[in-house]
């Protein structure tokens, strides 16, 4: 049943449509007819059209010129070399892994495209931004209580594309003051290169890293094995025991020898003289000389194996690890007994202090290849085109808002008259005109304090345009709804 009460429904309609096709195509005698009515009302209202284009033009250019001057300053980058492919892929590593916004600028190596599309991640990170921030002061500038929202409205001022082709980033910076717009699309540039020596964790930074803190390591070592060998020769009297102890061996031998000499020379007095002749106690007194100066330089050996200074001496040998050397007499040096203790000692500061400054000269020129091959990897930013300051403004557009006020002015005032031109023959017995008259009439009675008004406008309007509508027709000879003379 319900089927077939249906079918009729869908029959009775179609026909209805189709017949009320043909009506919508109006004859060309109608057609021309309703246009220069058209044209006649406008022409009729022309002073009304020209009012309201004067006050449009006015009023857009009170606009225009009120909306302050904005300067856009362009800074132009190369690509990276390809020399710098692995680095830029272990710093898209490391930048997915630390905070301050920086995660989002690799987040994955494999979503790494380009190295252009890194650079334009880390200009647009919040590192970079709170940055710039810091360095302009633009929360002040910008008028805002926040960073969150000073870091929006920079991204709004800032535009950073990248051309596919030729690889070239375009950083654009639009700001009120033209000087300000140049330096922070100079500072971009300077974070970039920042945060992207900051980001490196090639091969060759790690190393630089750990050979500076190697580095400083060895020095400490170094100078602490240099105090500690010179404390000891100053301690002992020694400069070089090698030296020393060949200088002293030397000078024991010559004494030595001429001790001899006088000794058989002496043996061979006495076969002749007697122990008081002259020459006899001359030889005898140089023997005994030689043999003091052989004593202070060699030092006498005790049974217990150590040495015991002879006449004059002040101090006894160094027998104990970094001990004062004996100092025979007045000899500003040790002996030959302590000369091997002393040596041993000295050998073992000595060898230290070389072995750290060998370490220190190695890790010296490690450090500087290191930087040099660090240098090499981290990527470089190329400024194709630094930016300037602007000459020009590059907002507003003033001319385009003047005309275009002026347009929306005239199109509001066209659709107006022709609005109170429908209204006005319109039947007043129109369902729409009586649902649009109770309409008013409720919303002046809900609004008192704009009822006076809106009746008087109303009124007027409805005046106006049936005097317009009866000074047309007394123009043409006949009403405004028939046939015009031709």
């Amino acid at each position: 049943m319900t089927q077939t009460a249906a079918k009729p429904q869908i029959d009775t309609s179609l026909p209805r449509v189709i017949e009320e096709l043909p009506l919508l195509e109006l004859p060309p005698e109608e057609l021309r007819e309703r246009q220069a009515k058209l044209l006649r009302l406008l022409w009729c209202s022309r002073r009304l059209l020209f009012r309201a284009a004067a006050l449009g033009l006015l009023a857009s250019t009170l606009v225009a010129f009120l909306i302050p001057k904005s300067y856009t300053s362009t800074t132009q980058l190369m690509p990276p070399d390809s020399q710098s492919t692995s680095g830029l892929a272990m710093m898209a590593a490391m930048a997915s892994k630390v905070g301050g916004g920086l995660g989002s600028v690799a987040g994955d190596l494999l979503g790494v495209k380009s190295s252009g599309a890194l650079f334009i991640g880390v200009l647009r990170s919040q590192t970079a931004q709170d940055r710039l921030i810091q360095q302009f002061d633009l929360k002040k500038i910008y008028g805002k209580r926040l960073t969150a929202d000073a870091r929006t409205k920079l991204d709004e001022n800032t535009s950073i594309a990248e051309d596919r082709k030729s690889g070239i980033i375009t950083i654009s910076v639009t700001d009120h003051s033209p000087q300000r717009a140049a330096a922070l699309s100079n500072a971009y540039v300077d974070q970039l290169n920042s945060l992207v020596a900051e980001l490196s964790t090639s091969s060759a930074h790690r190393e630089r890293v750990f050979l500076e803190e190697r580095l400083k390591v060895a020095k400490r070592d170094l100078d602490a094995a240099v105090n500690e060998l010179a404390q000891f020769s100053s301690k002992n009297n020694t400069l070089d025991i090698q030296q020393e102890g060949k200088a002293m061996l030397d000078a024991a031998g010559s004494i030595a020898g001429e001790m001899i000499a006088a000794q058989s020379q002496l043996e061979g007095l006495r076969q002749i003289y007697t122990e008081n002749n002259s020459r006899v106690r001359s030889l005898e007194a140089r023997v005994s000389s030689l043999r003091k100066q052989l004593e202070k330089l060699g030092g006498k050996q005790d049974n217990s194996g150590g040495t015991e200074p002879t006449s004059g001496s002040t101090s006894s040998p160094g027998s104990h690890a970094g001990g004062p050397a004996a100092e025979t007499g007045s000899m500003p040096y040790p002996s030959i007994h302590s000369l091997p203790l002393l040596g041993a000692k000295y050998a073992d500061y000595y060898r230290r202090a070389k072995i750290q400054e060998t370490v220190y000269e190695l890790l010296t020129e490690q450090f500087e290849l290191a930087k040099v091959q660090e240098a090499k990897e981290t990527p470089s930013v190329k400024v194709l085109d630094p930016g300037t300051v602007p000459e020009k403004k590059s907002f507003p557009p003033r001319l385009l808002i003047m005309f275009l006020g002026t347009f929306l002015a005239s199109s509001l005032c066209v659709v107006w008259v022709v609005g109170a031109d429908h209204w006005n023959q319109a039947d007043p017995q129109d369902p729409r005109k009586m649902l649009a008259q109770e309409v008013a009439a409720t919303l002046r009675a809900r609004t008192p304090w704009a009822s006076a008004n809106g009746t008087r406008a109303n009124g007027a309007g409805a005046g106006s345009g049936e005097k317009d509508s009866s000074s047309q027709g007394d123009n043409n000879g006949t009403p405004l709804g028939g046939p015009g003379k031709s």
